[in-house]
């Protein structure tokens, strides 16, 4: 008799998906392809027919003194599934099979590649795993060097790969002599927003995202003080898992600013609509790590088709299409004072022509381009199945 059961696709994340925009837009093309299992910290997403919750406490790297001294040791192959994590997926995972593994990030890679069934493996990059913390002393010194191994070890031998942009893509061609295809963070296009007008006594000022330290927050708010009156700046924020001191620290700031608005985080479906009477989206993150310096995030995306203008920080990929397609400012570093120099060169009518130009380039830069990627890649793997 014919097997006419749907492929069984196992999707890991060792993140909340339902947090997670990107992977929630790759379940979305799972799900039309197979019935999809998650496996993920958090609750079930609804594009999952089933669910494999990881305690959140579990940290999905080596956090113990063994594991540690195994990481320091360049013991890799011992320590890979050594993570509370990964062990507690490895036993989870016990007695299932897959046809298709959707590996989130190289950390996935490891735990990957003892699913069962024989599945073809495709790894989804997301950005340059050897330097994803690298500005932190002790992921540089213990754990690029096994992110490296992870990449080199089983990147060459997985069915494909994704990243977010060309830049990372030519990263791991280099060094791995693995070319993962281009997945951006591009989501779908908005043909029911158009760019709001201005308000006729402030500009506002928009940032969304993770309140994760490092990311330059305090930054942005310093410059809205000093702009003053006529410009005000609000904040949609997802506060880190792993962060609360610096969570509290944050708010009490935002709180002593007169300016500024804290909201509470929305779904990633709903950040359009919500960013959209906003005027200028705003995100100036110094270059600490290669990710940083080559970053193109989902909330690039988001303020596209929110139809607001731009004022970034430098950045390649950033700066190469905000360019292209006239969108915005670039400021001139990544200090208070270089934001607030960007925003006060802007002239109303200089803020509705960016609002209007993004507009104009919301189709070519929605995800319509990377989902075909997506699709294609997809029915290479079952058609090889």
């Amino acid at each position: 008799m014919t097997d006419i059961r749907r492929p069984r696709i196992l999707c890991v994340s060792f993140s909340d998906i339902r947090s997670d925009a990107r992977v929630l837009r790759q379940l979305d093309v799972l799900a039309r392809h197979g019935d999809v299992t998650t496996l993920s910290y958090g609750d079930r997403p609804d594009a999952a027919v089933d669910h494999i919750e990881i305690d959140r406490s579990l940290p999905s790297l080596p956090q113990t003194i063994p594991g540690v001294l195994k990481l320091a040791l360049r013991r890799y192959r011992s320590v890979a599934m050594d993570a509370p994590a990964v062990r507690a997926a490895r036993l989870a995972l016990q007695g299932r099979s897959f046809d298709i593994v959707v590996a989130n990030e190289a950390r996935a890679l490891p735990l990957a590649s003892l699913v069962q069934g024989s599945p073809r493996v495709w790894c989804d990059l997301h950005e340059w795993a050897p330097a994803e913390r690298s500005h932190v002393l002790s992921w540089r010194l213990l754990i690029a060097p096994f992110m490296d191994w992870v990449c080199r070890e089983y990147l060459p031998g997985i069915a494909a790969s994704t990243t977010v942009n060309e830049s990372i893509a030519d990263l791991y061609a280099d060094r791995f002599g693995v070319r993962p295809e281009v997945v951006r963070n591009a989501i779908a296009y908005r043909a029911d927003l158009s760019p709001s007008p201005l308000a006729d006594d402030r500009i506002r000022l928009v940032h969304s995202g993770g309140a994760v330290p490092g990311r330059n927050i305090e930054a942005i708010i310093d410059a809205v003080d000093r702009l003053g009156d006529g410009y005000t700046l609000d904040l949609f924020l997802i506060p880190s898992r792993h962060a609360d001191q610096y969570w509290r620290s944050l708010t009490e700031r935002i709180a002593s600013s007169p300016r500024t608005t804290l909201h509470a985080a929305v779904a990633p479906e709903e950040l359009p609509q919500t960013l959209n009477p906003f005027d200028l989206g705003v995100y100036l993150l110094p270059p600490h790590t290669p990710n940083h310096r080559l970053m193109l995030p989902n909330k690039f995306f988001d303020f596209v088709q929110a139809r607001l203008g731009f004022v970034f920080g430098p950045s390649v990929e950033t700066d190469r299409l905000i360019t292209t397609h006239g969108l915005g400012v670039i400021t001139d570093g990544y200090a208070p004072e270089d934001l607030v120099r960007a925003i006060r060169g802007l002239s109303r009518a200089e803020i509705r022509g960016f609002k209007a130009r993004t507009d104009a380039a919301a189709e070519a830069l929605s995800s319509s381009t990377d989902v075909a990627t997506e699709e294609a890649l997809l029915v290479r793997l079952l058609e090889a199945r």
